[in-house]
């Protein structure tokens, strides 16, 4: 394993014992480098089984990660702002200032998590086995239809978020896909409308395996993040209820769609082809 694997292990350790024993507040300074560790770890073994990796790859681009994902998570909290599906106990210690700068950065390590966990998980032959299966054509029509519906439910969220609260993780997607392909920029659809659902799944398991350590670590934290989720709050695995997981499944293509529209508003054709999950 690359030498910055080591010193992401090194990080983890060190920093997942602190945040758990320390008492008072520490999380706001231990969460950044806990994840940063885990970027590391998990870049390493992915360059480790593929010869190649996020930070091998381009190292620019990698950092470039960390910055694209602040805005791309508080997009997400200004939607928890209507919602309220969840809030951060210990919050109220800090000013304004510092929670904003804060929580952006422990928010800037989302896409470097995700992705490099997808792209691990890619790696092993029974991903790479799966067989192409039920096209998904960009027509136009299907284009259309997707951006109104994402609007639609963006509308049926803000207007009744008590019961469209899960539209949060489903509206981005399907309103930034059509945009990405309207603009040549990569898409999903490259793959789906050969029937190549690999990248999806890639993506669904590196976020589940993420949003698991996401709860586990933030279960003995503090501040921490509290969960008000209306009808399936129960069967709660950490802090998270069961049925939340599922969640993080359409997250983890919003997450893909916002970074390649971010890439194509900056005009870098490195970065459009950044993200190798699999090869289109």
């Amino acid at each position: 394993m690359p030498i910055h694997g080591w010193l992401g292990f090194g990080l983890v350790i060190v920093f997942w014992t602190l945040n758990w024993s320390l008492p008072g507040l520490r999380s706001h300074w231990c969460f950044f480098p806990l994840w940063t560790g885990y970027c590391l770890v998990i870049d390493a073994l992915v360059f480790a089984r593929k010869g190649t990796s996020l930070m091998t790859r381009n190292i620019v681009a990698y950092i470039c990660l960390f910055f694209i994902s602040i805005p791309g998570w508080w997009l997400f909290e200004l939607v928890n702002w209507r919602t309220q599906n969840w809030h951060y106990e210990g919050s109220e210690w800090f000013t304004t200032f510092q929670y904003v700068a804060l929580t952006s950065l422990s928010f800037s390590t989302v896409m470097p998590a995700v992705f490099g966990t997808a792209e691990l998980v890619s790696t092993f032959d029974r991903i790479k086995r799966i067989k192409p299966c039920l096209p998904i054509v960009p027509a136009r029509a299907t284009l259309f239809t997707f951006f109104a519906v994402g609007w639609i439910m963006l509308a049926l969220l803000l207007i009744w978020p008590v019961f469209f609260f899960p539209f949060a993780w489903l509206s981005v997607y399907f309103i930034i896909e059509p945009v990405n392909v309207w603009l040549s920029n990569r898409s999903l659809v490259q793959y789906t409308s050969k029937g190549d659902w690999r990248p999806v799944i890639a993506l669904w398991l590196g976020c589940l395996v993420c949003g698991f350590f996401w709860e586990l670590w933030n279960f003995n934290s503090y501040p921490k993040w509290i969960y008000h989720i209306p009808f399936v709050d129960y069967w709660r695995i950490f802090e998270m209820p069961l049925l939340g997981y599922g969640g993080y499944l359409p997250f983890s293509l919003e997450l893909y769609a916002l970074y390649h529209l971010i890439a194509g508003c900056l005009g870098s054709k490195t970065m459009q082809g950044y993200i190798q999950i699999f090869p289109t």
